[in-house]
This record gives C-alpha cells, structure tokens and sequence, in this order.
C-alpha cells in the first residue's frame, strides 16, 4: 500500500499553474482535484462546484471562524480558501489529491503540514515560474482578463512571490504547455515511487 500524494503546485499570477492542473487531471488516472473556495464573481464560464465553490463573504467568513480551512487567504480584494474535507476524505480513501494554490496559501499548508504526520507524509510542493517577470507580463496581457491596474498590482506581487521558490520541494521553469505538463507529472510518478510512501512490501 502506498502513501497518496498531496500534489500542491503554486506560481505567480499568470504563471500557468491552472493550465497545468488541468493537463495533469486530464492525462493522470485517479488524481483528484480540491476544489478551491472564493468569494470572488465566476468568469465567463466557470461553474458552482467544479471551478471554485462561489460563496458569499458571510458564508466563506461563517466557515473560516468553523475552522473548515486547511488554508485561506485575501488576494486581489477576495477570499480563497481550501476546505479541510476536500483534501482529507480523500487521502483517506487511498487518492492522490491535487492542490492549485497561491505562494501565500502554500506557506499555510506547509507550516501545518510540520505539525499533522497524515499532512505531511502526503505533501508534495512544486513552484512553477515564468523565465521573467517580462514573461509574465507578457502572458497576462495576452489573457485580457484584467484592466491594466490589477495587472500591475499582479506583476508587483509575482516579484515577491517568485522571491519564496526555495521553499518548496520542486522548481520548474515556465517553456510550453506540453514540456511543463512533463516535468510535473514527471514530479508526481517519482514521488508515487518513494520508498517513505511504501508502507506494505511488495510480494516477493
């Protein structure tokens, strides 16, 4: 029996962690995403309960002072949060679980991670980054989502958030949709092998 993987990977606004997700959910049997919580409207799109669970501030606030979050924080002027059911109920059933967070709700689940062992025996960290904050700009232009203002205030925050790579277990390099794809499920099959994740031995 293995350990499951706790896949938690992270990037800069715009540094192409969603597109990634979505690859790896698409290509890796068995992994199961955590849906996030926001405050924040849905885009064009999206959808209640497959996207991001949308909830009001009231509710998002009722459930943070429930202590229901393995993880939350304000970014941009709304609320996200990673609810503790939607990763634990399903490390418990033996599933991989994939995490889609920002640098600043990464640094929550690590910190708790070092004090919970089923947290932390599961946790896998990954940093995905743009080659520069040149790059970056670049993507979210292109994306056309934001008005010039917010895109600023997300480029002035990618530069401290690519600034805390080194806390996490894996740094991969933005290039195309298909090589960073590689390198994280890469990432992943390695870790599934790991001898600290075996916890019956194989038949000999």
């Amino acid at each position: 029996m293995v350990t499951p993987v706790l896949l938690l990977i992270s990037a800069p606004s715009g540094g192409g962690k969603t597109t990634v997700c979505q690859q790896l959910l698409a290509s890796v049997p068995g992994l199961q995403r955590a849906i996030t919580c926001t405050t924040r409207a849905p885009r064009p799109g999206e959808r209640d309960g497959v996207d991001y669970h949308f909830l009001s501030l009231e509710a998002f606030e009722r459930q943070m002072a429930e202590g229901a979050f393995l993880e939350q924080a304000q970014v941009y002027g709304h609320r996200y949060g990673t609810l503790k059911r939607e990763v634990f109920e399903r490390l418990r059933q033996a599933q991989d679980v994939l995490l889609n967070v920002d640098v600043q709700g990464a640094a929550s689940i690590r910190t708790l991670a070092q004090a919970d062992a089923e947290l932390g025996a599961a946790l896998v960290t990954v940093f995905l980054t743009p080659a520069s904050v040149d790059v970056l700009a670049e993507r979210l232009a292109r994306r056309g989502q934001d008005p010039p203002e917010v895109v600023a205030r997300r480029l002035a925050r990618a530069r401290e958030e690519i600034a805390a790579w080194r806390d996490f277990d894996y740094l991969v390099e933005s290039s195309t949709v298909a090589e960073d794809l590689r390198r994280v499920r890469s990432i992943f099959e390695v870790e599934r092998m790991r001898t600290r994740r075996i916890r019956r031995a194989p038949a000999s």
